[in-house]
């Protein structure tokens, strides 16, 4: 199967993965559609290279959203690059792992391999210099649902704070 061109079941055999998952990813958007319509859509290797990318990120527990958002804007030739980077590089072995690799504790191949633009959300927290004390406090918004927020805060976060549960009290009590 070292041909340009696979038909579901040969990239499902290259991949992996379910015929299933194809058509969820497909829908998901992480994977385009068949190259070809038809009774026997073709694949091309593009999509066997990101099928493999997908199931090794999740083995780094990222999960789907954050996965298509990273290589949605990726051509194959950079999925391609991505990928051997990926192939080389060991997975962590627990979700306690992935953890430390994103605390700065020790390297994640999901934060030093994919584009820094899918990393700004996590940089902007670990840089921030953390107080020596602080506490969580729970914000309650509605039945069920709350925001937990570490304290202390500077007085911008505190408003910032303020009006995102204002905010979120009123969208979750309308009826």
């Amino acid at each position: 199967m070292t041909h340009d061109l696979y038909d579901l079941k040969e990239l499902c055999a290259v991949s992996g993965v379910t015929p299933r998952t194809v058509h969820f990813y497909i829908q998901q958007g992480l994977l385009p559609p068949a190259g070809s319509a038809g009774p026997g859509p073709k694949y091309g290797p593009g999509h066997a290279a990101r099928l493999k990318l997908i199931k090794l990120l999740q083995k780094e527990h990222l999960p789907l959203a954050e996965i298509r958002r990273r290589i949605e804007p990726l051509d194959d030739g950079e999925i391609l690059g991505l990928l051997a980077e990926q192939e080389r590089r060991p997975v962590p072995a627990s979700a306690v792992d992935y953890i430390r690799g994103i605390l700065g504790n020790s390297p994640s191949p999901a934060r030093e391999s994919l584009p820094m633009m899918a990393m700004e959300p996590t940089q902007a927290y670990s840089s921030r210099p953390q107080a020596e004390r602080s506490r969580w406090d729970r914000i309650t918004l509605a039945p069920d649902v709350e925001l937990h927020v570490r304290r202390p805060l500077t007085r911008s976060d505190q408003k910032k704070i303020d009006t995102l549960t204002q905010l979120a009290r009123d969208i979750l009590t309308e009826e």
